[in-house]
């Protein structure tokens, strides 16, 4: 499947609306957890513990999902199975009675969100090789809308309800495309791909052990620890530092999530006929310096224009990242994307503990975090990205 014909078209389309009700209620955590910590009695420190934990969590879930995308036939069943373990995972978080259970609840609801990324940007990046990082931009722009539609909904939520009847609440978007994927499952295509094996493992990870596929895992590793290190301390520097209630913190959060969700494409698109190369180190670099004006700024106007420009740019250029580990893992598209989301949640969610650590400190301090690994993404980017 190589040609971009309707049904892939509808392809597309369906995956995109997938992933918006996957994501949906993994991107109220952003809002939920200071509900979480005022309830709980929470630090900065632990707010960003817990957003780690439940990344690293489902990161567990992207290589399993990305290799068994590439040796299995029915993928759609794989996909289908995604919604209903999303459901359940964040019903069962709902219940739980302290931090760590609840930690560990997250961490395994995210596992079934986590396997539909490889799963689904693999099927298209398979049927649409010569507009992979558009056809990701369109995946991922609705993935960011679901960060942009669900934390703004789950703040209203949060007027009325307490936050496990909002979790509760947050399922439906899973259950209801979980209720739709039993027909759709039977058209996804099955894998071009002859059933992985141990060999073709070894040379995937030969590929990626040498000096370039390591400073790859470096830059994809770095630039989303400064994305999350920005998403997960931003409610609580709206909160504590410029006074906003859950509402507002949130219609704020979406706003600049918004911004990155529109620019996605785009910037996808320029990056198949610019090269991957100038977009990274430039959405990086601004990025970076966006991260400081917040840092810096004295005013909540001059800091809520700063953060969409912080988030616009790191949230631009993500399928342009997801493109260029694709295009470096050389084949089993899921498989590599299972890797480049594993170090992207796993690996990157470390910014989130890291960013928690220096707020409790003070809360300008983790967009200087941010600001810093952005830089240093832009840096390792120099040498090791080719166009």
């Amino acid at each position: 499947m190589s040609g971009d014909t309707p049904s892939h078209r509808r392809l597309l389309a369906w995956f995109s609306l997938g992933h918006l009700a996957n994501d949906w209620a993994p991107s109220t955590i952003w809002i939920v957890a200071p509900a979480i910590a005022a309830a709980m009695d929470l630090s900065p420190a632990e707010v960003g513990l817990l957003i780690t934990i439940a990344h690293v969590g489902a990161a567990l879930g992207y290589l399993p999902a990305g290799v068994l995308a590439d040796r299995v036939a029915n993928r759609g069943r794989l996909l289908l199975g995604t919604f209903w373990w999303v459901a359940a995972g964040y019903l069962a978080a709902s219940f739980a009675p302290g931090f760590w259970t609840l930690a560990l609840m997250l961490a395994i609801a995210g596992i079934g969100d986590a396997a539909w990324h490889p799963i689904a940007t693999g099927v298209l990046a398979q049927s649409l090789p010569t507009r992979r990082a558009h056809a990701l931009g369109i995946h991922a722009m609705t993935g960011t809308f679901a960060e942009v539609l669900a934390p703004l909904g789950i703040g209203f939520l949060l007027v009325w309800f307490d936050w496990r009847v909002a979790m509760q609440i947050s399922t439906i978007p899973a259950i209801l495309m979980g209720i739709a994927f039993f027909r759709i499952a039977n058209y996804v295509p099955p894998s071009p791909h002859h059933a992985i094996s141990l060999a073709d493992l070894r040379a995937l990870w030969n590929i990626w052990r040498v000096p370039r596929g390591l400073g790859v895992i470096t830059m994809v590793s770095v630039y989303n620890m400064s994305l999350l290190a920005i998403l997960a301390m931003t409610p609580l520097f709206l909160q504590r530092v410029h006074g906003l209630s859950l509402v507002q913190a949130g219609a704020v959060f979406s706003s600049m999530v918004l911004a990155g969700a529109l620019v996605q494409p785009l910037v996808g698109r320029l990056s198949d006929t610019t090269g991957r190369k100038p977009v990274f180190i430039a959405g990086t670099v601004a990025a970076g310096l966006a991260c400081l004006a917040v840092a810096w700024s004295a005013t909540l106007g001059a800091a809520f224009l700063a953060l969409i420009a912080a988030v616009a740019a790191l949230y631009g250029i993500r399928s342009s990242v997801l493109a260029s580990a694709i295009e470096f893992g050389e084949r089993r598209e899921a498989t590599t994307l299972g890797l480049a989301f594993m170090l992207l949640d796993g690996v990157g969610a470390l910014g989130a503990a890291l960013a928690g650590a220096v707020g409790s400190l003070d809360l300008h301090y983790p967009f200087l975090l941010a600001a810093g690994m952005a830089g240093v993404a832009a840096v390792v980017a120099v040498p090791i990205m080719r166009k």
